[in-house]
């Protein structure tokens, strides 16, 4: 395991930075940046900015010195490395596209719903400034598990379920849609934040769709609170598969989300984070199944659960 840092040549606030990275895992990274007093403000996804005058106090803790083109390499080669398109600047222009393209979907005028009963022009232009407002709350900078990182991704899984078959014809935009506003609002609350995103769903949405659409979306986000849908809810099956997919990705990106939760959470001390976190995995773990779809527990069920006890593993060390 080694943690490598590269010269300070990137300008920036008046400054030049180093890059600070860890050819093995986000954990070590932390840990040397915390011994150097290195705030977690200063950590942008794979790698610490690290200001000229802290350079050699990271070679002094053990950083191995590298070029920014070594550096580079070393971090494409270990897995660690957060591709440009999944960086919340280039995210926002993805996501935006894609709330564009749903709204397609929804204020057809032929629909039957509350799309043929008002302007188009009107119900576009309501549907645009909603998507920002959501744009707005999943960008927000206290978020870090819960960002415009896990939207994209429970947006990818659900389509991935669709076209596994997993939903009836015609319902996956209203999953979408749930998927869009299940984290709307979020403070660290949990319970509170599900219900208070459903509400902004029902009131939000009363502008542009039918009731009956309005009241599918606000259920899915509430089923979000226990992930337990009843074994004949199609949709709630989905969402809830889509929204605990990251427990079944590969342990690098695993480890990604787990160091992004307890960074949520950084007003925590680690003693009760651990304690608090180890009771939510033992719960996950003692569940008789971790998702609600065939194709889920096909695909993520068993690297889940190993994650999960890899992960129960490494709280109970420290």
């Amino acid at each position: 395991m080694t943690v490598f840092i590269d010269p300070p040549n990137w300008p920036a606030h008046g400054t030049v930075f180093s890059h600070l990275i860890s050819d093995t895992s986000l954990q070590e990274l932390h840990a040397i940046a915390d011994s150097a007093g290195i705030s977690i403000r200063a950590f942008d996804q794979d790698h610490y900015d690290v200001p000229a005058h802290r350079y050699a106090d990271l070679l002094a803790l053990g950083a191995a010195p590298v070029s920014g083109r070594e550096l580079t390499r070393i971090l494409l080669g270990c897995g660690l490395r957060i591709p440009a398109a999944q960086r919340p600047e280039k995210l926002r222009g993805t996501l935006a596209r894609a709330w564009t393209r749903l709204g397609l979907q929804w204020l057809d005028p032929a629909d039957d719903g509350a799309g043929a009963s008002r302007s188009a022009s009107a119900s576009g232009q309501a549907w645009a400034q909603l998507g920002e407002e959501l744009l707005d709350r999943w960008s927000e900078p206290h978020r870090h598990y819960h960002s415009l990182t896990h939207l994209a991704a429970v947006l990818r899984h659900v389509a991935f379920l669709d076209r596994a078959g997993e939903l009836a014809p015609d319902q996956r935009r209203v999953v979408a849609l749930a998927a869009w506003f299940h984290d709307a609002v979020y403070s660290g609350a949990a319970g509170e934040d599900e219900e208070a995103s459903a509400r902004l769903a029902e009131v939000r949405l009363e502008p542009v769709l039918a009731v009956s659409s309005i009241q599918e979306t606000a259920r899915l986000v509430r089923l979000t609170t226990g992930h337990d849908p009843v074994p004949e809810d199609g949709n709630g099956a989905v969402l809830v598969d889509s929204d605990l997919a990251v427990l079944g990705q590969t342990p690098t990106d695993y480890a990604r989300y787990a160091d992004a939760v307890r960074r949520d959470f950084a007003q925590v001390t680690d003693a009760d984070f651990h304690r608090g976190r180890s009771q939510v995995l033992l719960r996950l773990l003692d569940q008789p199944t971790l998702f609600r779809t065939v194709t889920g527990r096909q695909r993520w069920e068993q690297q889940a659960r190993l994650n999960l006890r890899e992960e129960l593993e490494r709280l109970r060390l420290r």
